[in-house]
């Protein structure tokens, strides 16, 4: 079997919300009425800390699927003010946040301890606040999140085969132009990055052998496997993956922008950024390029986020090995995607309701495991009025 990517079907229930007469829903769900309601009808726990855990309802696996998500929108009203990237967390809130992810993770791990029975990741996500609310494909809550997910793998196997072209894979041309043009200058750049846990593996040696996924992303295997989720460092090295990503493309979209090579002002890297980045010759040329393209093409420019936008997923290779990656998050990709995987969810309430006992049991497991660990409260639901399952439909 050829490595393809692959679109699975997932279930959905109807949704019980009203939007507003005149509203459009991109409107409605970032407004703190449906945050509010999200927490109300799918909330699992609550951190003093604002990080919520929910149950995705309009998901992307019926295994296993639930979110971490620094819900500020009861504190701060303005959805252009809150945090949507983990180095604008405070350190209690990374804190927690990198506790919760790695017992979230292990548990996965305990749950489904083979790769070639289950695909396992978790994708952390900024939902960039500079996209216009209009926006065709913008994410509905702007605040960083966290998404754990399970497939099993027969489903992939089995799934027909996604379009290759799908704007969702190919990030609306984003990704490629990152691929295809500037993966040799990202990844010398990101050898600034002095990484003991974190060792660079090529995207060709973790890519699923299902999928062909990921593609061309600079990619990390942690050394001694899962019980480094436990090291503080770990979570240090992983944040500086990120930093590093925000350099680059800072300083990519700012040259694009403004036509000036110019290092970034909030730089993490500003030497690496002036000797790597502003004398490499392909990466001003595309810039200069691209520039060119945003002045002459109107629907092209609208698809720009000028502001660092990203995806970094931990997910589990053929292998077995633990697998970082990084990515930008253009229009409408989702961290499945990344891998290969596409999702359709379609409206059967029916379909929803034969595997909702089973998935929500396991999101509660995994919630108890936040709880005896002393890292928020649980929070009651219409479908887990006590704890336990009760069907609502």
């Amino acid at each position: 079997m050829s490595p393809a990517p692959r679109q699975i079907v997932t279930p959905r229930p109807t949704m019980s919300l009203t939007i507003p007469q005149g509203m459009a829903p991109v409107e409605f769900f970032n407004s703190p009425a449906n945050l509010k309601n999200l927490a109300e009808e799918n909330g699992l726990l609550r951190t003093t800390d604002d990080l919520l855990m929910y149950r995705k309802l309009i998901g992307h696996s019926s295994e296993f699927d639930t979110s971490l998500m620094l819900d500020t929108s009861r504190r701060i009203l303005d959805p252009l003010g809150r945090p949507v990237r983990r180095d604008q967390m405070s350190r209690g809130q990374k804190r927690s946040w990198n506790r919760m992810t790695q017992i979230l993770f292990s548990y996965m791990l305990e749950k489904y301890p083979s790769p070639e029975e289950h695909l396992i990741l978790c994708g952390e996500a900024s939902l960039d606040s500079t996209w216009p609310l209009n926006k065709p494909g913008v994410p509905s809550i702007r605040m960083i999140h966290n998404h754990f997910m399970a497939f099993p793998m027969e489903q992939l196997r089995t799934a027909e085969e996604a379009d290759p072209n799908d704007p969702n894979l190919t990030d609306s041309g984003h990704h490629s132009l990152f691929l295809r043009h500037l993966s040799e200058v990202y990844h010398q750049f990101l050898e600034v990055l002095d990484l003991q846990i974190l060792a660079p593996i090529s995207s060709d040696e973790c890519r699923l052998g299902l999928t062909g996924y990921p593609q061309g992303l600079p990619s990390w295997v942690i050394s001694d496997g899962p019980e480094r989720l436990r090291d503080q460092y770990f979570w240090y090295e992983y944040e500086q993956i990120l930093r590093g990503f925000l350099d680059f493309y800072r300083t990519f979209f700012l040259l694009v922008a403004n036509g000036e090579p110019v290092v970034p002002r909030e730089a993490n890297f500003p030497n690496q950024v002036n000797n790597v980045l502003l004398s490499n010759q392909t990466f001003l040329r595309v810039a200069r390029d691209l520039r060119e393209k945003v002045i002459q093409d109107p629907q092209f420019a609208n698809e720009i986020r000028w502001r660092p936008a990203y995806k970094q997923i931990l997910y589990r290779d053929d292998l077995g090995r633990l697998i970082v990656t990084i990515s930008q998050n253009s229009v409408g990709n989702a961290i499945t995607e990344l891998l290969g995987i596409v999702v359709r969810r379609v409206e059967d309430s029916a379909a929803y309701a034969a595997i909702e006992p089973g998935l929500v049991t396991r999101l509660l497991e995994a919630r108890q495991r936040l709880i005896d660990a002393n890292l928020g409260e649980p929070l009651s639901a219409p479908s887990w009025p006590n704890g336990e399952f009760v069907a609502t439909l």
